[in-house]
């Protein structure tokens, strides 16, 4: 893209320009240095000529916001912000100035759609469009999946992307997850909680849907490297010993770099009643 802005562009503002980008389908999303974003008329139509098979150009603006997970985008050159991306055989629509897209995250959702075992009731506390509810549902034999999503946006297109990849496991609940429908209380074997940061406040609503039992709870969360394995483990002990059950880590790793020296971590812990 450099040689492309040579004449429209200082060699400094050249310098800045970002070495990659985010796709989601056939929309492209570019994260500008701000010393440059004043320059994004004349970026993102030079990206549409040097990438044709994308039909729209978007730049991120800040991070993704509030308990709805709210984007900061903003489209620049092209038509149409909405989108049908492809991943790990599943579908997913979405319009990316609406809902937020997680690229990073593209190896867990993998993973933790075969993690699930025949016959599980899984509540996914934060759904969004179906991250992690849609290749669950297509690539294990889960009896069902509650999917719960606060954001109205982001829960229409989880309603289509349910009809998308022609699934049938799959109730939908436009709600908050601290709010649920009380025939969800203690029926789960699992739960999601794909969110972050300060996911440990909603603990108490996890282990409102495990089954009296127990069962295991997939917990996202943002911790400092030197915070690294001790402060995430005795946030779910805590809160094990709160509801009267014994923890077992059956596996801990960093997803992806959120910050400098900031990870974003999975902890897959299993409680018991003990």
């Amino acid at each position: 893209m450099a040689e492309a802005l040579e004449e429209e562009l200082t060699e400094d503002e050249i310098k800045l320009l970002p070495s990659g980008f985010q796709a989601v389908g056939d929309v492209a999303v570019l994260n500008l240095n701000q010393k440059i974003i004043k320059q994004k008329k004349k970026i993102c139509p030079a990206f549409l000529k040097l990438y044709p098979r994308f039909k729209t150009v978007c730049i991120k603006i800040d991070a993704v916001k509030g308990e709805e997970r709210l984007p900061s985008i903003e489209k620049v050159a092209g038509n149409g912000t909405e989108a049908v991306h492809s991943e790990n055989g599943c579908l997913y629509k979405l319009d990316v100035t609406k809902v937020m897209f997680a690229k990073g995250n593209t190896k867990e959702r993998g993973r933790l759609a075969g993690v699930v075992r025949k016959g599980e009731v899984v509540v996914d506390m934060f759904a969004g469009i179906g991250y992690f509810s849609i290749p669950i549902a297509k690539a294990s034999k889960a009896k069902i999946i509650h999917a719960i999503e606060i954001n109205p946006n982001a829960f229409e297109y989880l309603e289509q992307n349910i009809r998308l990849n022609k699934l049938k496991n799959i109730e939908a609940f436009n709600c908050d997850n601290r709010k649920a429908p009380p025939q969800l209380k203690g029926i789960a074997d699992r739960v999601l909680m794909g969110y972050l940061p300060s996911t440990d406040k909603f603990l108490d609503a996890a282990f409102w849907f495990l089954k009296p039992s127990g069962g295991i709870i997939h917990f996202h969360d943002v911790y400092r490297d030197s915070e690294l394995w001790d402060k995430p483990v005795e946030v779910l002990k805590h809160y094990g010993c709160k509801y009267g059950m014994k923890m077992n880590v059956l596996d801990k790793h960093i997803v992806k770099q959120y910050a400098p020296r900031m990870q974003h971590v999975v902890i897959d812990a299993e409680f018991r009643k003990t």
